[in-house]
């Protein structure tokens, strides 16, 4: 099921009483996943969760994408190299990391940034490209070599290190699932009923994952608004949700487009912007609220 749930529309209140149907037609709270793309999300999702059922909301699977990984390879991790207890970098001990592999390669910061590197790295990774497969794409841009060879070596003092950096928590798990069947196979047999809140803003690794959790039972409901992607520039992509109904035929799509939150004029002058999007699914947002004070047109010397 694809639901297209527009502005102020009621995303979450959506996902939560799926959930409380789900468990009154039996479903053992453990075969659900929930998953979203903020910590924010993912505590409001838990907090409304246990406000509607008590105590069993607590054996359901509500994270975002890479606690939920995280997770998964605390359990399975050995199966690729990596101990139960491998160490988190955060933005700083990358940082560090980079710097000792630009030293010992040669590439000074000034020439060629940390920054910029471990952009192009967090973006190969989002995209499932390893360092070989990077390497390959690099030509003789003696500039996208250097990054190549920074790429390796970082992965190389990761994995000595027993640790993974923000992006690799994603990219290590689909690897994880892609080379030990029977590891996926145990994690699709376990989440029958998989939910993805803001669907629009999933990359490639995160809808790889998602893809082979779902891959045995098909059943997957996301919920996302194809209007609010705002999350590019992280490599989020679009297509994702444009093209849900192509990679599950059968698929049930439902358009939330009454909103709670705002008057109608709000919504007319929106709509009439956002109708020219190019890549939308296509909706009209309306509220029973009434049409409201009109819009105030304001040019500010700032922000």
């Amino acid at each position: 099921a694809l639901v297209i749930a527009g502005a102020g529309s009621g995303k979450t209140r959506t996902l939560t009483y799926r959930v409380a149907w789900l468990l009154e037609q039996g479903v053992a709270p453990w075969r659900i996943l929930l998953l979203t793309f903020t910590n924010k999300a993912a505590t409001e999702l838990k907090e409304r969760l246990e406000r509607m059922l008590g105590p069993q909301a607590n054996d359901i699977w509500a994270s975002t994408f890479h606690s939920c990984c995280a997770r998964i390879l605390r359990q399975n991790g050995e199966a690729i190299g990596y101990s139960k207890h491998f160490t988190i970098y955060d933005t700083d001990d990358s940082k560090r990391l980079m710097k000792e592999c630009q030293k010992a390669l040669g590439i000074e910061d000034k020439y060629l940034p940390h920054k910029t590197i471990l952009g192009e790295i967090s973006i190969a990774k989002d995209s499932l490209v390893s360092p070989l497969e990077y390497r390959n794409t690099c030509g003789k841009d003696v500039r996208s070599v250097k990054i190549a060879d920074a790429y390796q070596e970082y992965q190389k003092r990761l994995k000595a290190a027993d640790a993974m950096d923000f992006d690799d928590i994603i990219y290590n798990t689909v690897q994880l699932f892609e080379s030990h069947p029977e590891i996926l196979e145990h994690y699709q047999n376990k989440f029958k009923y998989i939910m993805v809140d803001e669907y629009q803003d999933n990359n490639h690794a995160q809808y790889r994952l998602v893809s082979l959790l779902a891959g045995k039972h098909n059943n997957l409901c996301v919920v996302g608004d194809d209007d609010q992607s705002i999350y590019r520039f992280r490599g989020a992509t679009i297509e994702n949700i444009l093209s849900f109904e192509e990679q599950f035929p059968s698929s049930l799509v439902i358009k939330l487009e009454e909103n709670y939150r705002s008057t109608q004029n709000i919504l007319d002058a929106a709509n009439a912007v956002i109708k020219n999007n190019k890549k939308r699914k296509g909706k009209s947002l309306w509220t029973s609220n009434g049409d409201g004070e009109k819009i105030i047109d304001l040019t500010a010397y700032d922000e």
